[in-house]
């Protein structure tokens, strides 16, 4: 039987593979890689120059922020939630809806200074669509900001950008929340609650002064909107004492009036309306990126490996042909 094999094995010729061809010679390749050493080095070099000329002519960018915790909102939501357990079932007879709950205002507050047109209001508010879209570089002499002259005329102050259509010179308030959004940050810890609010910028002084006017117009904010629906609330509710002669909903009303009457008073009583400021933001003195010699390092490796494969490639196709 095994003469029959054998013949058959020599009659059809099958090959023999051997392990050691599937198999990459590690010295061969060690061999390529030094014959090609001086190729290495020089990739290696010029990635690492262009990475230190790269990381210098980076800007330094400077990051100021604060931490905030939310204001205790007891205006009104406790006496609604007594009077939602004294009256509810008499007041929804009335057509009267006493719910105390709702959105956390907090949480609320967050999303409005995220939002397209809180960051617009900013924006047009403070008029730092320049430093925002056109800053080029901080002047730590002078604490001024040079513009970039293809961009902005600062003593004109005029926009000279060329741009196709729809887009304009003076770029649009949504170009603004594209480039605001990315430059900062609102984050809320979900253990404790408390809120940082931080802005980074080329100028550390720009830096700082957002971050704060970040904290008073949200504040203001939403002190106008409880204070308009605190408002329109009383207007409604005064017409309603009017058409209703039943003493218990009228009780219920002026009670209703009193509450909204508290929230008005609340709001205007206190600046910091739904965010305290437990560390107030500071004017940065040291940078927050980039950092320079992680890009120099990174750089100097990105080359190496490329060098390597370079060798390697350039030698198995020659081998090939």
């Amino acid at each position: 039987m095994s003469n029959e094999i054998n013949q058959y094995k020599q009659d059809h010729q099958f090959p023999q593979v051997s392990a050691s061809d599937d198999e990459i010679d590690l010295r061969e390749l060690f061999s390529v890689i030094w014959q090609g050493k001086w190729l290495i080095i020089a990739i290696t070099f010029i990635f690492a120059v262009a990475s230190v000329v790269f990381a210098i002519n980076q800007p330094n960018i400077y990051k100021s922020e604060a931490l905030l915790a939310p204001a205790d909102s007891e205006q009104g939501g406790g006496g609604l939630a007594a009077l939602a357990g004294q009256f509810g079932g008499l007041a929804s007879m009335a057509g009267i809806n006493l719910g105390a709950g709702g959105v956390d205002k907090t949480q609320m507050a967050i999303e409005v200074m995220k939002s397209r047109q809180f960051t617009s209001n900013f924006i047009q508010k403070h008029n730092i669509l320049p430093d925002l879209m056109a800053a080029k570089k901080w002047n730590m002499a002078d604490n001024s900001i040079s513009y970039d002259d293809e961009i902005y005329n600062s003593v004109e102050s005029k926009w000279l950008r060329e741009v196709k259509l729809p887009y304009k010179s003076e770029p649009s308030m949504q170009e603004a929340y594209k480039v605001f959004s990315k430059i900062i940050a609102i984050n809320a810890a979900k253990d404790t609650g408390m809120v940082t609010v931080s802005v980074e910028h080329l100028s550390p002084t720009v830096a700082h002064q957002w971050v704060n006017w970040l904290v008073q117009d949200i504040n203001k904010e939403m002190k106008d909107r409880d204070v308009a629906e605190a408002t329109r609330s009383t207007i409604f509710l005064k017409s309603q004492i009017q058409q209703t002669k039943i003493a218990d909903i009228r009780s219920i009303l002026y009670k209703l009036i009193e509450e909204q009457a508290k929230t008005i008073m609340f709001a205007e009583v206190r600046d910091e309306y739904v965010f305290k400021t437990i560390d107030p933001a500071l004017i940065p003195e040291e940078k927050s990126k980039p950092k320079r010699a992680l890009i120099c390092v990174l750089g100097t490796m990105l080359g190496g490996m490329l060098g390597v494969m370079f060798v390697l490639i350039r030698y198995f196709v020659r081998k090939e042909n």
